[in-house]
Protein backbone atom coordinates (compact mmCIF):
# COMPACT_ATOMS: atom_id res chain seq x y z
CA UNK A 1 0.00 0.00 0.00
CA UNK A 2 1.46 3.36 -1.03
CA UNK A 3 1.20 6.38 1.24
CA UNK A 4 -1.30 8.96 0.05
CA UNK A 5 -0.13 12.01 -1.84
CA UNK A 6 0.39 15.06 0.35
CA UNK A 7 -2.44 17.60 0.46
CA UNK A 8 0.07 20.23 1.51
CA UNK A 9 3.86 20.26 1.60
CA UNK A 10 6.30 23.02 2.46
CA UNK A 11 9.98 23.12 3.29
CA UNK A 12 11.02 25.98 5.56
CA UNK A 13 14.30 26.74 3.81
CA UNK A 14 16.78 29.20 5.26
CA UNK A 15 17.06 32.61 3.55
CA UNK A 16 19.84 33.39 1.07
CA UNK A 17 21.61 35.67 3.53
CA UNK A 18 22.24 32.70 5.83
CA UNK A 19 23.97 30.83 2.99
CA UNK A 20 26.16 33.87 2.31
CA UNK A 21 27.10 34.04 5.99
CA UNK A 22 27.95 30.32 5.93
CA UNK A 23 30.24 30.93 2.94
CA UNK A 24 31.89 33.81 4.78
CA UNK A 25 32.50 31.53 7.76
CA UNK A 26 34.39 29.26 5.38
CA UNK A 27 36.51 32.26 4.31
CA UNK A 28 37.14 33.02 8.00
CA UNK A 29 38.34 29.44 8.49
CA UNK A 30 40.73 29.91 5.57
CA UNK A 31 42.05 33.21 6.93
CA UNK A 32 42.66 31.70 10.36
CA UNK A 33 44.81 28.97 8.83
CA UNK A 34 46.53 31.22 6.25
CA UNK A 35 49.76 31.54 8.33
CA UNK A 36 50.18 27.75 8.18
CA UNK A 37 50.34 27.65 4.38
CA UNK A 38 48.10 27.11 1.36
CA UNK A 39 47.08 23.50 2.08
CA UNK A 40 45.84 24.20 5.64
CA UNK A 41 44.19 27.38 4.33
CA UNK A 42 42.27 25.35 1.72
CA UNK A 43 41.36 22.79 4.39
CA UNK A 44 40.06 25.60 6.61
CA UNK A 45 37.97 27.01 3.75
CA UNK A 46 36.42 23.67 2.91
CA UNK A 47 36.05 22.45 6.50
CA UNK A 48 34.57 25.58 8.06
CA UNK A 49 32.39 26.21 5.00
CA UNK A 50 31.08 22.64 5.00
CA UNK A 51 30.27 22.72 8.72
CA UNK A 52 28.51 26.10 8.47
CA UNK A 53 26.55 25.11 5.37
CA UNK A 54 25.61 21.80 6.95
CA UNK A 55 24.17 23.64 9.94
CA UNK A 56 22.18 26.01 7.71
CA UNK A 57 20.92 23.11 5.60
CA UNK A 58 19.88 21.13 8.67
CA UNK A 59 18.01 24.04 10.23
CA UNK A 60 16.33 24.86 6.91
CA UNK A 61 15.22 21.31 6.19
CA UNK A 62 12.15 21.38 8.43
CA UNK A 63 9.01 20.34 6.56
CA UNK A 64 5.33 20.86 7.17
CA UNK A 65 3.04 18.35 5.44
CA UNK A 66 -0.56 17.22 5.55
CA UNK A 67 -0.57 13.52 4.61
CA UNK A 68 -3.78 11.52 4.64
CA UNK A 69 -5.11 11.80 8.18
CA UNK A 70 -1.96 13.29 9.75
CA UNK A 71 -0.13 16.57 10.13
CA UNK A 72 3.62 16.01 9.85
CA UNK A 73 5.65 18.90 11.22
CA UNK A 74 9.36 18.32 11.54
CA UNK A 75 9.71 15.02 13.43
CA UNK A 76 6.18 15.13 14.87
CA UNK A 77 3.27 13.22 13.36
CA UNK A 78 -0.08 14.40 14.74
CA UNK A 79 -3.41 12.75 13.82
CA UNK A 80 -5.90 15.26 12.45
CA UNK A 81 -8.55 13.83 14.76
CA UNK A 82 -6.60 15.34 17.69
CA UNK A 83 -6.62 18.85 16.20
CA UNK A 84 -9.21 21.62 16.23
CA UNK A 85 -9.76 24.48 13.80
CA UNK A 86 -6.63 26.07 12.32
CA UNK A 87 -6.12 29.77 13.02
CA UNK A 88 -4.20 31.79 10.42
CA UNK A 89 -1.86 34.26 12.10
CA UNK A 90 -0.81 37.50 10.44
CA UNK A 91 2.73 38.81 11.06
CA UNK A 92 1.69 40.78 14.17
CA UNK A 93 -0.15 37.83 15.74
CA UNK A 94 2.68 35.50 14.73
CA UNK A 95 5.12 37.65 16.67
CA UNK A 96 2.78 37.76 19.67
CA UNK A 97 2.39 33.96 19.77
CA UNK A 98 6.19 33.59 19.60
CA UNK A 99 6.69 35.97 22.53
CA UNK A 100 4.22 36.88 25.27
CA UNK A 101 1.31 34.61 24.28
CA UNK A 102 3.46 31.47 23.94
CA UNK A 103 2.76 28.48 26.14
CA UNK A 104 5.86 26.41 27.03
CA UNK A 105 3.82 23.21 26.69
CA UNK A 106 2.95 23.93 23.05
CA UNK A 107 4.54 22.17 20.09
CA UNK A 108 6.22 24.91 18.08
CA UNK A 109 7.91 24.46 14.73
CA UNK A 110 8.95 28.04 14.35
CA UNK A 111 11.43 29.74 12.09
CA UNK A 112 12.13 33.38 12.87
CA UNK A 113 12.67 34.23 9.22
CA UNK A 114 9.11 33.17 8.28
CA UNK A 115 6.75 36.06 9.11
CA UNK A 116 3.43 34.14 9.24
CA UNK A 117 2.14 31.03 10.97
CA UNK A 118 -0.82 28.78 11.71
CA UNK A 119 -1.93 27.84 15.21
CA UNK A 120 -4.08 24.76 15.76
CA UNK A 121 -5.62 23.88 19.12
CA UNK A 122 -5.05 20.29 20.25
CA UNK A 123 -8.44 18.82 21.20
CA UNK A 124 -7.22 15.45 22.50
CA UNK A 125 -7.99 15.47 26.26
CA UNK A 126 -5.11 13.02 26.94
CA UNK A 127 -2.51 15.27 25.29
CA UNK A 128 -1.08 18.02 27.55
CA UNK A 129 -0.04 20.05 24.48
CA UNK A 130 -2.43 23.03 24.26
CA UNK A 131 -1.75 23.90 20.63
CA UNK A 132 0.51 23.40 17.63
CA UNK A 133 2.27 26.48 16.24
CA UNK A 134 3.67 26.13 12.71
CA UNK A 135 5.65 28.73 10.81
CA UNK A 136 4.55 28.76 7.18
CA UNK A 137 4.91 31.01 4.17
CA UNK A 138 1.39 30.04 3.01
CA UNK A 139 -0.84 30.07 6.11
CA UNK A 140 -4.10 30.12 4.13
CA UNK A 141 -2.99 27.12 2.07
CA UNK A 142 -2.00 25.13 5.16
CA UNK A 143 -5.24 25.99 6.96
CA UNK A 144 -7.27 25.00 3.89
CA UNK A 145 -5.38 21.70 3.60
CA UNK A 146 -5.99 20.93 7.29
CA UNK A 147 -9.69 21.73 7.02
CA UNK A 148 -10.01 19.76 3.76
CA UNK A 149 -8.25 16.72 5.20
CA UNK A 150 -10.41 16.78 8.33
CA UNK A 151 -13.59 17.01 6.25
CA UNK A 152 -12.56 14.06 4.06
Amino acid sequence: MQPSAPRYEERLTAPTSWWIIAGLLGVCGALILLPLGPIPMLAGLVGAGAIAMGCVSSYGSARVRVLGDSLVAGDARIPLSALGEPEVLDPEETRAWRLHKADPRAFMLLRSYVPTAVRVVVTDPQDPTPYVYLSTRDPQGLAAALEGARAA
